[in-house]
């Protein structure tokens, strides 16, 4: 019985999974975000505990500068989105997969941070909503050590900011994401 907690223990990895990619097709209500519509480069990091069954956990960081475009007449200056969310993860059992790509979905909650700097500085604006994420993705790895993971995210706020600036009423955000990362497994 002493032995049972260790047995149980290494089943499971620590994945640390620096990220690269794009967010798209956003919407927003935020002041500036008539633009928010294009593609950007967005990067993170992840930190995920996977057991060998079907269930894991993860806290999710992810930055993605320039969110908002210039805007009307070049009134935006500087913008961006950050996201942290805490997430639960449904993951194809390692025996079924063995070391292959193991496809996974992915949901939680957490907080997404919407910054805005305008050019007169009078419309500046920051919003801290409470947001939601839902995804899928897959997990293959190249030695025991070293791998990659591809994954498909949208983001979208379940609370209105009422300080922050926005163009139609209540507080709105939402986008997709679509990365590529290395994962490193301890």
């Amino acid at each position: 019985m002493l032995l049972a907690p260790n047995a149980a223990l290494a089943q499971t990895d620590l994945l640390f999974i620096p990220f690269v990619g794009a967010k798209f097709h956003a919407s927003t209500t935020i002041f500036g975000g008539e633009t928010a519509g294009q593609s950007k480069i967005t990067f993170g990091v992840s930190t995920t505990v996977l057991s060998d069954k079907f269930i894991g956990i993860e806290g999710d960081l992810d930055q993605t500068p320039q969110f908002f475009g210039p805007g009307l007449r070049q009134t935006v200056s500087g913008s961006a989105v950050t996201t942290l969310t805490g997430n639960v993860i449904i993951a194809v059992p390692k025996a079924i997969t063995q070391e292959s790509l193991r496809p996974y979905l992915v949901s939680g909650l957490g907080l997404m941070r919407a910054r805005v700097t305008t050019t007169a500085g009078l419309l500046d604006t920051t919003a801290n909503l409470l947001g939601f994420d839902i995804g899928g993705g897959a997990i293959g790895f190249v030695s025991p050590r070293a791998g990659a993971r591809f994954e498909l995210r949208h983001f979208k706020n379940l609370r209105n900011d009422s300080r922050a600036v926005t163009i139609g009423g209540t507080t709105r955000l939402s986008f997709w994401r679509l990365t590529a990362g290395l994962v490193l497994r301890y």
